[in-house]
């Protein structure tokens, strides 16, 4: 596939978050779970450009949200006054990524030189060691947090504030997800997520072709901790306008993240979406029907769906759509 054909795959990706986002702007009452169905669809699309891309599972992924969190924080409690605007917003953001990237590099310069479940065991005490961290070194206020809905409104205005925090923040994280699915499709159609491939499949094998393993483990690593930030910055901190260690730190979003991942298809471009969709919906109508009984219910489902379908839903797809004229649209 060459040319502009190769990125075809991006097309039914944007039409699912175009629909589902006109979805919420015309179903009186459903906005907030269409922003939550969002926020779960980038959280796929961030943890799988990593884990599904390579194979490795890094269950401190949730810390990267948490930093990223911060960085918008931080940025708007220290600058509201300043008289920027909306433009400290693009700088929160920019923060959010650089301290979400500055975390992932000190862990990957570590962790990334392991392989398999030593990667694995390496990065489950990340998110708490970095919470108990701040919370014990009283890094940005350690644990008392950081409450900003007043340095908000100081730098954009009450009704501003009011309008981010309500409205744009959910549509920043549509943001999030549409550029984690660029950023995938990207990787996947060039050099990097060839050798990526190669390591998921072999990774001695491609050690002895001469790829750089450690570098494009890095390059993803990196790419899928910077997404987290800018998710947490946007899903998070702007919606709520405040940061708890305890909260932002909690492992049960990289459960989540990773039981989207493996329910849509694990290194697939719309396996993420697919996971995000039947997971957030199927959460919420649970909690509804069967209020204190959904996690009893919830967790044999999927299970049973991620046994019965191996190579998640998109994967099934895939083997339905070859060879027809369909198959340059699923990837």
């Amino acid at each position: 596939m060459r040319g502009s054909g190769k990125y075809l795959p991006i097309v039914p990706v944007l039409a699912a978050y175009a629909l589902l986002l006109l979805y919420g702007l015309a179903a009186p009452g459903k906005w907030q779970l269409v922003a939550q169905l969002a926020f779960y669809c980038a959280l796929g699309q961030a943890f799988n450009l990593f884990m599904g891309m390579t194979g490795y599972v890094d269950f401190g992924y949730v810390a990267f949200l948490g930093v990223g969190t911060y960085g918008m924080a931080v940025t708007i409690s220290s600058l509201s006054d300043g008289g920027l605007g909306l433009g400290i917003i693009l700088i929160g953001f920019l923060a959010a990524a650089v301290f979400s990237t500055i975390l992932a590099m000190a862990v990957g310069a570590v962790a990334l030189r392991l392989r398999g479940a030593y990667f694995a065991i390496a990065t489950i005490g990340v998110n708490e060691g970095f919470r108990y961290l701040i919370e014990g070194a009283r890094i940005w206020n350690g644990a008392d947090g950081i409450i900003f809905s007043r340095h908000l409104k100081t730098a954009l205005g009450r009704k501003m504030a009011m309008t981010v925090s309500t409205f744009w923040a959910d549509i920043f994280v549509f943001g999030v997800a549409v550029l984690a699915a660029v950023l995938t499709l990207y990787y996947l159609r060039n050099k990097v997520g060839y050798a990526l491939l190669a390591l998921r499949e072999d990774e001695d094998a491609a050690k002895v072709m001469g790829i750089d393993v450690t570098r494009y483990k890095i390059i993803a690593f990196i790419t899928s901790a910077a997404l987290a930030g800018l998710l947490g910055a946007s899903g998070w901190a702007l919606k709520l306008t405040y940061v708890y260690p305890p909260d932002v730190f909690e492992i049960h979003y990289t459960v989540e993240a990773i039981i989207i991942v493996l329910l849509g298809g694990a290194g697939t471009l719309m396996g993420p979406i697919a996971g995000g969709l039947i997971y957030g919906v199927s959460k919420y109508f649970l909690a509804i029907t069967l209020p204190g009984f959904q996690l009893l219910i919830f967790a044999p489902i999927i299970i049973a769906i991620i046994v019965i379908f191996p190579e998640g839903l998109v994967g099934i797809l895939k083997g339905k759509v070859h060879g027809t004229s369909l198959e340059k649209f699923v990837i």
